[in-house]
């Protein structure tokens, strides 16, 4: 009996250990030091003139660890942001369609290995090319500049997507290069998805990202622009990419007149919702993201997630993208991230399914790359290197 209660002991100790290691892994002694600081660093993104507003939050499965929003949604109004205030969330959205793809592959209505034209007959590229290509951006789909692939949210009820994309493909008709053998990113790839999963589960595409995915992580989320409470997006008047916006859209059909630094967009949507057609909150991404990480998830089961989440190699060289999400490393901890951006907005959304935490950063200024911003966000929580096993 003894020795029982010794072993009881020497495990209980054990758990502490490893339990007390994971809260100095996410969360510093020094807590007031760690908010201070990122709030410093979070206030100074708009007083610097960065951004006119900014959203950021730190998260774990059941709570938000830390969150903060600053700026203004609009500046002639001078309305103030807060945890409801929408933003564009680009390419963040194909996550959300991948996502899609794979509970329709977990009911067995598609396989994943399958040449996407067994389900999609009208198919403008190559017919081997397979689902799984087109998820991991490596069928050689090409990429177009999308930045004019917009119309104003007044044009929204009559704008008809399929005949649109139906002369982007004919003025694109062949792959960059064979399919399977590389990596390129490739808006078009997730719009040929979203008609996959149009014709797989007989709805429009919204009707079953909605009735799937939106409704079981809560109110914050939306293919509808909502002018009640979203931010105004703008673009930085005195840059390059201002300058050369002439060339690329109607600056007075998409654009207002300048407010000091600051040019607006007016209202629009995406023309490829499967790529990029989601609006959203913080609070709308943290409940989607903590669905993701929770081992019970209503939205995936977990052998489904890990095929979701496996970092894809192609050519025994790793692409740096699973099935929608790009992989990387914050001081040795792996997370997988998306980020949005485009004119007017940019956005990233992280999670670390190890430490079974993740984050959000929301700007409603133009983003034209992947900027990474939420690596220098959560170092400010995520503080140790994972100890060697």
């Amino acid at each position: 009996m003894v020795s029982f209660l010794r072993k009881m002991k020497r495990i209980l100790i054990l758990i502490s250990l490893l339990t007390l290691g994971l809260l100095i892994v996410i969360r510093p002694a020094n807590k007031s030091y760690r908010m201070k600081n990122i709030d410093l660093f979070l206030k100074d993104q708009v007083d610097q003139g960065r951004t006119p507003s900014i959203q950021y939050a730190f998260f774990d499965t059941g709570r938000v660890i830390f969150e903060s929003h600053y700026g203004w949604r609009d500046l002639i109004s001078r309305k103030a942001v807060d945890a409801s205030t929408t933003y564009h969330l680009f390419s963040i959205t194909k996550t959300f369609t991948a996502l899609a793809v794979l509970q329709l592959a977990q009911s067995g209505k598609i396989g994943l290995d399958k040449p996407v034209s067994t389900y999609l007959p009208v198919f403008p590229y190559p017919e081997d090319i397979t689902i799984e290509q087109l998820l991991s951006h490596t069928a050689g789909i090409p990429n177009p500049l999308p930045l004019k692939w917009i119309h104003l949210a007044e044009e929204h009820p009559s704008f008809r997507r399929d005949p649109f994309f139906a002369e982007v493909f004919k003025a694109h008709p062949k792959t960059d290069f064979e399919p399977g053998t590389k990596f390129k990113y490739s808006n078009l790839g997730y719009v040929l998805l979203g008609q996959l999963v149009e014709a797989v589960s007989g709805q429009p595409f919204e009707e079953y990202v909605n009735q799937n995915i939106l409704a079981r992580c809560g109110p914050g989320l939306s293919f509808e622009l909502d002018p009640s409470s979203h931010a105004v997006g703008y673009h930085k008047w005195w840059t390059f990419t201002n300058a050369i916006f002439g060339f690329l859209i109607d600056r007075s059909k998409y654009m207002g007149r300048k407010e000091g630094k600051w040019v607006p967009f007016k209202p629009f949507y995406n023309n490829g919702t499967a790529y990029g057609g989601l609006f959203g909150s913080a609070s709308g991404l943290i409940r989607y993201a903590q669905n993701l990480l929770d081992p019970h998830s209503v939205l995936l089961n977990n052998d489904y997630k890990e095929i979701l989440f496996s970092e894809k190699v192609v050519r025994n060289k790793t692409t740096g993208m699973s099935l929608s999400w790009f992989t990387g490393k914050l001081k040795g901890h792996e997370y997988l991230a998306h980020a949005g951006g485009g004119g007017g907005y940019y956005c990233e959304l992280r999670i670390y399914p190890r430490l079974g935490v993740g984050s959000v950063i929301l700007y409603n200024r133009s983003g034209m790359r992947d900027e990474r911003i939420l690596d220098r966000a959560d170092a400010f929580f995520i503080t140790e290197k994972p100890r060697q096993e």
